[in-house]
């Protein structure tokens, strides 16, 4: 049992499920094809990954190569009109093949077990409208994993990430006695934005999420050289935005945990 720590909130796609955090990202290319006919790169779609997805699509516009694109393309800047047709566009695209990409990310579920065993609740957010997590969540449970919580995007007048209030909804639906003894775990900058603004420990994610940008196969077949180049590429710019540590996968949580508990026990807070 923990003597400090009481929750941890989870991101989904990147940190417990879709490996690469490849649901989003693809149909976010395909919903700027389908809305516009408007060629968007993978690489560019990942760009602001971890906002709610109404803000990611404005912050695509907002991007100086994508929207100097759209403006050569259409001759003005996206609109609030543009956003809402892709927004339109994407979320019944995400919804029917979001269970392409809804496998547990290895390790996960055994991590969530030890992390239940010792006490700790089990809260998560995401940048997903409900209208996706309702899926999303019905396809994690028939694989064993049910959080306690789920907050997501598009549930809180207050908005998303980078803000605070989704996490700190969390805090409140777990009955957290501090939000310093929780810890947010996330693969983007504006996830551990979101935990750093709320007061929590914070946990990057390096190798199974989106700035990683590797299929679990790509993953499995990397060398260790190549781990270690993409571990610290994405590591430097988790630690960079914030994060307090990081992790490869969430199976190397709970040994983290002890580690924060000690630091705690000296004192420290995040």
């Amino acid at each position: 049992m923990h003597k400090h720590l009481e929750a941890v909130i989870l991101d989904w796609a990147g940190t417990v499920v879709d490996f690469g955090s490849f649901a989003p990202t693809q149909i976010f290319v395909d919903a700027f094809k389908s809305a516009f006919d408007f060629d968007l790169s993978l690489p560019e779609a990942r760009g602001p990954m971890g906002l709610g997805k109404w803000q990611h699509i404005e912050a695509l516009g907002r991007d100086p190569v994508v929207g100097a694109r759209w403006q050569a393309r259409f001759g003005r800047a996206m609109n609030g009109d543009d956003v809402r047709h892709i927004y339109d566009t994407f979320i019944p695209l995400q919804v029917e093949r979001v269970g392409v990409h809804s496998a547990m990310i290895p390790g996960v579920l055994q991590a969530v077990h030890v992390l239940r065993e010792q006490g700790l609740r089990i809260g998560s957010t995401t940048g997903y409208p409900r209208q996706v997590m309702l899926r999303l969540m019905r396809l994690a449970a028939e694989q064993g994993y049910v959080p306690d919580c789920t907050v997501c995007a598009d549930d809180l007048e207050a908005g998303a990430r980078p803000g605070p209030w989704m996490a700190l909804d969390c805090v409140l639906q777990l009955r957290v006695g501090a939000v310093a003894h929780c810890v947010k775990v996330d693969d983007t900058l504006p996830g551990i934005a979101e935990g750093r603004n709320a007061g929590m420990w914070t946990v990057g994610v390096t190798l199974s999420g989106s700035p990683a940008g590797w299929t679990l196969a790509q993953y499995e077949a990397a060398s260790p050289a190549e781990r270690e180049a993409l571990r610290q590429r994405v590591g430097s710019e988790l630690l960079a935005g914030g994060a307090h540590a990081v992790i490869d996968t969430v199976a190397d949580l709970p040994a983290l945990l002890e580690q924060f508990e000690r630091r705690m026990d000296h004192g420290e807070r995040p």
